[in-house]
């Protein structure tokens, strides 16, 4: 519980005797209270989590420290694995979570290979690039600006040598590296001082976000699909600065063979994405991040590509594409700027191998890289799946099922302040139901969430900031207090009720009852009605300044204060203080008596809190007396220096 404000006294054990404090001002609390109030009424209720909570994890399991700090990561998990490898500063972190085992790590020293060189971080090796290669990793890193690669194999590294397009020259440096087998495709420049990828040259200043192959029904038409930002060719003013985009490039393109089309691709296009609210009048135009969550029956099309985007005042939006409208579009749309007949093959056409290609058709698709046609999201009305006031900076996405056999899509998104989000989207896609159901503060010290990796067959998340890693369990049911009532109203799929407990559907070995009616789920209890709270009694004495507090675990519901048969105070959805505070500033006859915090939300009512304030003469007895002292003392140190003068001038 919050400490009290000045003046006022806590509500501590059931039954207290609280005197009177002396009088002082009321209005800093008062003022308090005003604020508490406005600040109630500025934001959108229900756009943010219903719940939050800190996750400790189990002792030793589930936090690991770096030590030093490491400014620049990168993370590489493999699914189903419980090792987690972090490359930082000159060395590379072997975690491992092994299950009932306290967790572990380890490092392996790969410092730069350069002898000496003018500054000290000019001399370092971030490494920015771990990726599973055979029976060891591939580490690549910046090297002292000589960007080079080494083989990881049972805790040893072992130099390949200097990998120019595996690893930037610098840690602050956009890269984006993608691996097919044997083929490597990379959008790293190779010229430390030529700030332009000669193919990428169409691109404005571009921050390629996600990359992605994607194999098709002829191989020849396999395809990576770029999904990027870059400077908004359009310079009116009141234009966007960014523009996202999605580009795609045939996976055998290999440029042009004449001197005038050696440089260029015949097959790489660019479209805008589009994540806009036409009813509110809200655009997002700078995309964050991407993740593609393939169709569980193998259908490329309908892979689900959500995209987190943010507006200039870092608010978001989730907008979910198919990659079979992506496709769609680069196959039909004409070329933004080109009024002339096509050439044949029309530019972005995949061909099979040795083919030959005319240069006109280099030539158009080099200087009208950009087609007609916008990506919208999927869905009748082309609006985000959601917007919210916080500001996304990542995302992945679990498709599970529930005891009842139900999918749903479980986003998990990580915001500027070092949490993480956790909606739940269900129905089907032309009817989805979102709703927002727990924010996770994951790491013992509040930090931003550098890197985030899915793992769907051990059910976790794998987090990590500049100080440490975190696994944070997918079923984090012991966070839902409130018995099962406050377990079915979390509408988390991945709990249930069941013997007396909010437990996980994977580890309990019969059904668990889960909310069926996501508007009313706590009817699905044995006792629909809500257990009564306990009741609390204080005495105070009459005149005295107290206050009562209620916590306020549901960000979705309005807590009330009612007294006899009317409101004293309400806290609506989206209140900014973690309680609801009813304050009497001067207690009277007729606020003696019983005060009930109330909170609704929905159709649901519960009683959070029962107080009883008592009459206590005993203690207006004892505060008479003790203003009557605190009086005499003063009068009495009043009169004692007039009294020490006298006899000094005596």
């Amino acid at each position: 519980m919050t400490p009290p404000p000045p003046g006022c006294a806590s509500l501590g054990a059931p039954r207290a005797r609280v005197p009177s404090p002396l009088a002082r001002s009321g209005l800093p609390l008062r003022l308090l209270l005003l604020l508490w109030t406005a600040a109630a009424s500025q934001s959108h209720p229900k756009n943010g989590p219903r719940i939050s909570a800190v996750w400790k994890g189990h002792a030793g399991q589930d936090h690991v420290d770096f030590g030093p700090a490491e400014p620049h990561t990168v993370l590489f998990h493999e699914p189903g694995s419980s090792s987690v490898w972090v490359g930082g500063r000159s060395k590379v972190y072997v975690f491992d979570f092994s299950k009932d085992r306290n967790a572990s790590m380890r490092t392996v020293n790969i410092g730069s290979t350069k002898g000496s060189c003018r500054d000290k971080q000019g001399c370092e090796n971030y490494i920015t690039l771990l990726e599973k290669q055979g029976e060891g990793l591939l580490v690549c890193g910046t090297n002292a600006r000589r960007p080079s690669c080494w083989t990881l194999v049972n805790d040893t590294a072992e130099l390949l040598g200097e990998r120019r397009g595996y690893a930037p020259f610098s840690p602050d440096e956009n890269s984006l590296v993608l691996f097919d087998g044997s083929e490597v495709y990379s959008t790293i420049r190779k010229q430390e001082y030529n700030g332009k990828i000669p193919r990428f040259r169409r691109i404005k200043d571009p921050q390629f976000i996600k990359a992605t192959i994607v194999h098709q029904d002829q191989a020849y038409d396999d395809k990576i699909y770029y999904f990027f930002r870059e400077d908004n060719p359009d310079k009116n003013p009141e234009a966007p600065l960014n523009v996202s985009r999605v580009a795609q490039l045939c996976r055998g393109d290999q440029g042009g063979e004449s001197s005038l089309s050696v440089s260029k691709w015949n097959t790489f296009l660019k479209a805008m994405l589009v994540c806009s609210d036409a009813t509110s009048n809200k655009n997002f135009n700078r995309l964050q991040d991407v993740f593609l969550l393939p169709d569980p029956n193998g259908q490329w099309r309908d892979t689900r590509v959500y995209g987190v985007f943010s507006n200039p005042w870092n608010y978001s939006a989730v907008c979910v594409y198919s990659l079979g409208d992506i496709d769609r579009v680069f196959r039909t749309s004409s070329l933004k700027g080109y009024h002339s007949d096509l050439p044949n093959p029309r530019p972005g056409k995949c061909l099979p191998d040795r083919q030959p290609i005319p240069t006109e058709t280099f030539q158009v698709a080099d200087s009208h890289p950009e087609v007609v046609q916008r990506v919208e999201p999927v869905g009748p009305l082309k609006t985000p799946l959601f917007h919210s006031k916080y500001h996304y900076q990542k995302v992945v996405v679990h498709r599970m099922h529930a005891s009842n056999g139900e999918t749903f899509h479980v986003l998990y998104l990580t915001t500027d302040k070092g949490t993480i989000h956790k909606v739940v989207e269900s129905g089907k896609q032309e009817h989805s139901l979102v709703f927002s159901i727990l924010e996770i503060q994951p790491f013992r010290r509040p930090a931003t969430i550098q890197a985030m990796s899915l793992d769907a067959d051990r059910r976790k998340l794998y987090v990590n900031s500049q100080w440490e890693v975190s696994q944070v369990p997918l079923d984090l049911c012991e966070v839902y207090s409130g018995g099962c009532h406050g377990c079915l109203m979390a509408r988390d799929p991945y709990c249930g009720w069941n013997q007396d407990r909010c437990v996980s559907i994977y580890i309990s070995p019969e059904p668990v009852l889960q909310s069926i009616n996501p508007a009313e789920p706590h009817k699905g209890c044995p006792n629909p009605k809500p257990e009564q709270a306990p009741l609390q009694k204080v005495s105070l004495a009459q005149n005295s300044r107290y206050y009562l507090s209620c916590p306020m675990e549901s960000r979705h519901a309005t807590y009330s204060w009612r007294h006899e048969n009317s409101v004293e105070q309400s806290c609506e959805p989206g209140h900014q203080s973690p309680n609801c505070i009813l304050f009497i500033e001067n207690l009277t006859d007729l606020q003696y008596g019983h005060y009930y915090c109330e909170a609704q939300e929905g159709a649901y009512l519960r009683e959070a809190q029962h107080w009883e304030l008592l009459r206590d003469d005993g203690a207006m007895t004892s505060h008479l007396l003790g203003r009557a002292r605190a009086l005499a003392a003063s009068l009495w140190l009043g009169v004692l220096p007039t009294l020490t003068l006298g006899l000094l001038v005596h």
